[in-house]
């Protein structure tokens, strides 16, 4: 472990409206993929955090939900949850989407919520997406930006082909203060592996279901055996509030859970490198959403 004179160590917050490409970005700087990523909004639940190297400094990445007009109970502990985080991060940075032509609501939010918010901490703005459109036309979205006075840098990067964020990295490693480090060098998230696995098989659900069906779903990692072969025995409980939905996961004949288990696995031996069996069941338990212990399981705030 380097002294405190040797290294830096710090936390970086990500926030950002839905789908402005965090989850992305924190997986573009780690170097692999430590959070899951689609093409739906509200994809990310709990904090997730990577942990990226640069020289002598080592660099906590916390990716939190989306912000947006929260309604329901889960919105609304996601979203006092990234406001948490980025209170207690080190450096704050909003994410934005360069690509859209105006400001969204959720985007207005965020901004109005920096005006009143008391903070103390440097604060950076991040346009992604930058591979979207012209270079004038990005220039005026920095100019927009710079006149609120909320933001002491802006940076323009291109989180999915990895443009500017070399140079985005080099900076987060001077933010960040002098200490030691916390995690082991080759560590790369502090997810438990028993959430990442849940996680990545819920990434599954989105990818193959449509609409509503998987925001009304959760997974757990219920059991996590190694046998004499060093393979790996995972068995998970896909959770949804209404039997029509657990059809819809089962799809014709199962082939839809089956596909979805085949894609979970491939991905979880890949990141285990470990041969991986993977059990799904899918059960129907209505008041999931209103269940406390599942809220302390993902570092949400219930109340």
């Amino acid at each position: 472990m380097k002294t405190m004179n040797q290294s830096r160590f710090g936390s970086i917050g990500l926030i950002g409206a839905p789908n402005a490409g965090k989850s992305t970005l924190v997986n573009q700087l780690v170097g692999t993929k430590v959070s899951i990523v689609t093409h739906k909004v509200q994809t990310t639940r709990s904090r997730v955090i990577g942990i990226a190297m640069h020289g002598d400094s080592q660099i906590v990445l916390v990716d939190t939900p989306g912000i947006f007009q929260p309604g329901r109970r889960l919105d609304k502990a996601m979203v006092s949850t990234a406001w948490r985080e980025a209170h207690n991060a080190d450096v704050i940075a909003v994410l934005m989407d360069a690509g859209h032509h105006k400001r969204t609501k959720d985007e207005l939010l965020i901004l109005k919520e920096l005006e009143k918010r008391n903070i103390s901490q440097k604060v950076i703005l991040i346009l992604n997406k930058i591979d979207l459109l012209a270079r004038e036309k990005l220039l005026a979205i920095v100019q927009e930006f710079h006149d609120t006075g909320l933001f002491s840098e802006i940076y323009m990067v291109s989180a999915l082909t990895g443009d500017g964020c070399d140079a985005l990295l080099a900076d987060f490693a001077k933010f960040v203060p002098e200490a030691e480090w916390l995690y082991d060098e080759d560590l790369i998230s502090d997810m438990p592996s028993r959430l990442l696995a849940a996680e990545i098989t819920r990434e599954k659900l989105f990818q193959q279901l449509h609409q509503e069906i998987p925001y009304m779903c959760t997974v757990e990692t219920e059991s996590w055996e190694t046998n004499e072969k060093d393979e790996i025995k995972i068995g998970q409980v896909i959770y949804v509030i209404k039997p029509r939905h657990k059809a819809m996961i089962l799809g014709k004949n199962g082939q839809k859970i089956k596909t979805i288990g085949m894609q979970a696995r491939h991905e979880l031996i890949e990141l285990l490198e470990q041969p991986v069996h993977l059990n799904l069941f899918i059960k129907v338990k209505e008041n999931w959403m209103d269940d406390p212990e599942r809220y302390q399981h993902w570092g949400l705030e219930f109340n």
